[in-house]
């Protein structure tokens, strides 16, 4: 039997767990749901859904954050079994299947949080799987390295990654978050999989990287590799083109020819309400300048950064992944701090060598990723939202004054419209949308005069969107800064006054958002060189 070839003796040997089908004629269906309904306690996540996936063919699960997409795509890889329904695979019935059954039917998932495994190198992350089941679940003593090798370059090449022997030993920890969501994209397709599902596989991708992935996903269907995509980014979607499977609320509200449906029309699908995808950003800033920087270097990431921004002023800034942005970001954050350069904050001259000097000088900074770098997952909502101000609510002997803290941890909930009245839930069992609130709600506690948005909507749902933004322009208004650091450049379109475009460190083009396009902010991008009318000592 060939790689990626299986019988089907080889998934259906369970009689527990398996039907086989008599009779009738053969679907072409690859894999199909039946009234799947599954329950979490009190929670009923999935309620009858049902679907069908067909060789060759895309299709984009579509919701928000909470409405049961991870869910399906767990029982799909055999993570969680269903309550109640059947799946049928290959002309086969199962009530559940294991994970290894749906790898080795070929089933690949790449899941929003990667399930890498942080210490292990490029080429095991991406080979690992096809040596896990060609031992039916149990690795041999050794590694095949050789096989190793050949299958994790040819994955990486691919997906658009080095294949040098130097980047298959390099441990993946040590890798940036957007080539790490790339290993795991050529993790799935190391093997000849069958069908391909990734949990939102563009979150720290930028437009080039996109474009990459974009034509690997044609190339799979191609070959006759069905692949489903769980995503709040419509417009790749239409990119795509497939089929649109909606979810809202555990079940399944609409399904069929993506061409189908507008975008209004899916949104009003996923949310149950009308959203209006016209311009957020009404008010304009001050006059007063709040913030400055001047020639921030730090080699060679930056080169002589320079901007200003006023109070209740939203700027947003964007790049390629090795523009500077994220540097930029971390260096006004006290983060990564610069070598060289000065920052102002009104009018006076201030040194940010760590985090702690920038909160003192009122900068709050919401990271880029989350759940590695932004938020205690095994604490509450509670504990989360106080974090940094848990001296502040301490007496004289260190005892904190939780009364304080639980005031002002369900002001800052309501304040983000947060979607539970519990605020003593883990922050671990919440949805990306109500997660990435807490984040932002935690900075909020310090009552900063800037605050740095680092991909503030990555992997958030459409209405969780909505409500962030309606909340940035909410703080805008009340005279905050803030700085929008995203390569989701209809984000920045509809939510900022001035859009700065970063190229090779340096500033090289501004625009005003309210006339800018998103054309003119990816030519910049792309750009090979600074533009000579846009050099850092002009952008003031």
């Amino acid at each position: 039997m060939s790689q990626g070839q299986v019988s089907h003796g080889s998934v259906s040997n369970d009689p527990v767990s398996t039907d086989p089908i008599s009779g009738g004629t053969a679907s072409r269906a690859f894999l199909e749901l039946r009234g799947i309904h599954k329950r979490f306690g009190g929670v009923h996540a999935l309620r009858g859904v049902g679907f069908t996936i067909e060789p060759g063919e895309a299709y984009h699960l579509l919701g928000e954050n909470g409405c049961g997409k991870s869910t399906v795509i767990k029982i799909m890889s055999g993570a969680h079994a269903p309550d109640e329904g059947e799946i049928v695979l290959e002309g086969r019935r199962f009530r559940a299947l294991n994970p290894i059954q749906s790898l080795a039917a070929g089933i690949e998932t790449v899941y929003q949080d990667l399930s890498l495994l942080p210490n292990l190198t490029v080429a095991e992350n991406v080979a690992l799987n096809e040596q896990l089941v060609a031992h039916g679940g149990a690795l041999a003593r050794l590694f095949d390295r050789g096989r190793l090798r050949r299958t994790a370059q040819a994955a990486l090449e691919v997906v658009g990654l080095p294949t040098a022997p130097a980047y298959l030993s390099a441990i993946v920890s040590d890798l940036p978050l957007a080539q790490r969501q790339l290993v795991a994209i050529a993790r799935a397709i190391a093997t000849r999989a069958k069908m391909v599902i990734m949990d939102e596989p563009t979150t720290s991708l930028t437009r080039r990287e996109v474009d990459n992935l974009i034509a690997v996903v044609e190339r799979l269907r191609s070959e006759n590799v069905a692949v489903l995509f769980v995503t709040h980014k419509l417009d790749e979607c239409y990119r795509i083109g497939g089929h649109a499977i909606v979810f809202r609320d555990g079940q399944c509200v609409g399904q069929g020819p993506l061409a189908n449906y507008t975008k209004h029309q899916l949104t009003e699908m996923m949310t149950g309400r009308h959203i209006d995808g016209a311009r957020y950003r009404t008010g304009a800033p001050q006059a007063e300048e709040l913030f400055a920087a001047d020639g921030l270097s730090l080699p060679p990431s930056l080169a002589r950064v320079s901007f200003s921004l006023r109070r209740g002023e939203i700027l947003g800034i964007t790049g390629l992944a090795d523009s500077g942005r994220n540097e930029l970001a971390t260096a006004i954050a006290g983060v990564t701090p610069a070598a060289e350069g000065r920052i102002r904050i009104n009018g006076k001259v201030q040194r940010i060598g760590h985090p702690s000097q920038a909160i003192r000088l009122g900068i709050g900074y919401v990271p880029e990723d989350r759940l590695g770098e932004g938020l205690f997952l095994d604490k509450s909502i509670f504990e989360n939202e106080i974090a940094l101000v848990v001296q502040d609510l301490a007496n004289a002997v260190g005892i904190v004054d939780r009364a304080k803290g639980r005031a002002l941890a369900d002001k800052i909930s309501r304040d983000m419209r947060l979607n539970t009245g519990n605020i003593d839930l883990p922050v671990g069992a919440l949805s990306g949308g109500n997660q990435q609130r807490v984040l932002i709600g935690r900075w909020l506690s310090i009552l900063p005069k800037l605050l740095v948005l680092h991909g503030p909507t990555v992997g958030v749902d459409v209405g969780s969107k909505d409500t962030i933004y309606k909340v940035i322009q909410q703080l805008a208004e009340a005279g905050m800064g803030l700085v929008i650091v995203s390569d989701d450049l209809p984000e920045l379109l509809q939510n900022c006054d001035r859009i700065l475009v970063m190229n090779s460190g340096r500033i090289v083009a501004e625009y005003a958002a309210d006339a800018a396009t998103e054309d003119q902010l990816y030519q910049a991008m792309l750009a090979s060189r600074p533009q000579p009318s846009a050099s850092p000592e002009t952008i003031r």
